[in-house]
């Protein structure tokens, strides 16, 4: 069968259907503008069909599992083992999957926006081309926004198959329930899932090639994760490089090596997980005289405009941090700039961070050690959940939260978080970043009690050695 060739004409294409793209595509279309979409796989992107939402997912139902194993505590007795049917909790996940995927269709219908299904490439200014199973359609526009997002990084040694080693993908999306479980990178992916695993039934062990789990995290943060692992019997393997494996009857020898010294693991699966790279190539930039950096990424302005005229890049492509949450601002900001505002510009005080092992991790603003770099005469307040009556009354009580301040101004700088859905606290704190709050704000803002928000106020006031729920040490 021939080779179909269509053409169409429009003001935007939007290549991605991420949570950069869609959520710009959208905005766009509010603007008044017509926009194309183009997306080769999931509308929803890598966010909603292989990574936040999928994982968020298997996270709940496996702290769920564990919550109700250890509820004899709160005098609740289980008779019996509580059990995992793993392929109903897949299909569970995939089910909330198919209704946001789903969503997204609906609100690019009633927002009047098209969707191309295919492979897209720049073919000059102002034209897209794209691949389809049918054939080739070439798009005509004023404008182009590259959403393309990243992909997981493939390291030598460990080929994704997601079958014998999986990336992320093939780790939310599991056949069988590995007994033993090589987890290859202890960031935040590999620290989400393999607590994950550990917490359904498998014998949990990272290797990290740095001298500590959650590279870049706060130290402080992520030594209260660490211990926790220690509880869970998760092993941590640190400095420590994977070099290859070989199968072995029905399982693998997995080879690695620290200070010289080589040894193997035998384990039923692995899984690699060192990071993500940016989806730049095969897009035509060339085309259109835009280059990559020397880190991957597109250089883009304040609207997020790359060196070319009337292309944008946002997202993953546009540089660290490469959160979904980001990408969705940067869509915005892109939609308004495309629609004529000159005022629109990509300038957060700070991007919140968060990470959903166990207990979980969430940051925003300066850390002590950055703070006191650029110059900033810092002060500190800490409060631990342990103090927290809402914290107590959930068996939850690790973790603290801390916020760091400039003691001349009294300015929240950041703040940083591990304990009992500290995801859901840290949106209170970025508030407070980016109208700059000053600790006595924070202080002085009356918390509904008892809850864990309160660990904010008493935080703010600890800062000033007044927190009254916990007796911090002399200074």
């Amino acid at each position: 069968m021939a080779e179909t060739q269509a053409t169409k004409t429009t003001q935007v294409v939007v290549i991605g259907a991420g949570p950069g793209g869609y959520v710009c595509a959208i905005r766009l279309a509010q603007l008044g503008k017509k926009v194309i979409v183009v997306e080769r796989e999931n509308v929803g992107g890598v966010c909603l069909n292989v990574g936040c939402i999928p994982s968020k997912a298997l996270i709940a139902a496996g702290s769920l599992k564990e919550k109700i194993s250890h509820a004899g505590v709160m005098g609740i007795k289980v008779s019996g083992s509580v059990e995992v049917d793993l392929a109903a909790l897949v299909a569970w996940k995939a089910g909330i999957v198919k209704k946001l995927t789903g969503g997204i269709a609906q609100l690019f219908k009633g927002n009047g926006i098209e969707t191309v299904a295919g492979e897209a490439r720049l073919a000059g200014p102002g034209k897209v081309e794209v691949k389809g199973k049918d054939g080739t359609t070439t798009i005509r526009c004023e404008d182009v926004v590259l959403a393309t997002g990243s992909r997981p990084i493939e390291i030598p040694g460990f080929k994704f198959d997601e079958n014998e080693v999986w990336s992320s993908t093939g780790a939310l999306a599991p056949t069988r329930l590995p007994k033993r479980l090589l987890v290859i990178g202890g960031g935040y992916i590999g620290l989400e899932l393999g607590i994950f695993y550990a917490k359904i039934g498998s014998d949990v062990t990272v290797v990290e090639m740095t001298g500590g789990i959650l590279p870049g995290t706060d130290l402080e943060l992520a030594a209260v994760v660490a211990r926790n692992l220690q509880k869970r019997g998760v092993k941590v393997k640190l400095s420590t490089k994977a070099l290859g494996y070989a199968k072995k009857g029905g399982a693998f020898e997995v080879s690695i090596e620290k200070d010289g010294q080589k040894e193997t693991l035998e384990v039923d699966q692995i899984l690699s997980t060192v990071g993500r790279r940016p989806n730049y190539e095969n897009l035509g930039l060339e085309t259109v005289g835009v280059k990559a950096d020397a880190r991957g990424f597109l250089e883009v302005n304040a609207q997020r405009r790359t060196s070319a005229a009337h292309v944008y890049a946002i997202g993953d492509l546009a540089g660290q941090p490469m959160l979904a949450h980001k990408a969705s601002h940067e869509g915005v900001v892109a939609a308004a700039a495309i629609a004529g505002d000159k005022g629109a510009a990509y300038d957060p005080v700070a991007v919140p961070a968060v990470i959903f092992t166990d207990p979980e991790i969430a940051s925003v603003g300066l850390t002590e050690a950055q703070a006191k770099e650029m110059g900033h005469t810092v002060t500190v307040g800490k409060f631990p959940f342990a103090a927290s009556g809402r914290a107590l009354t959930r068996n939850e009580t690790d973790g603290f939260v801390k916020i760091v301040a400039d003691a001349k101004s009294d300015v929240v700088l950041g703040v940083h978080m591990v304990g009992p859905d500290v995801s859901e606290l840290i949106a209170e704190a970025g508030l407070a970043l980016e109208m700059g709050a000053t600790v006595r704000d924070l202080a002085d803002t009356i918390h509904a009690h008892p809850t864990l928000p309160e660990a904010i106020m008493e935080a703010a006031e600890a800062v000033h050695g007044r927190a009254i729920h916990f007796a911090a040490p002399k200074r």
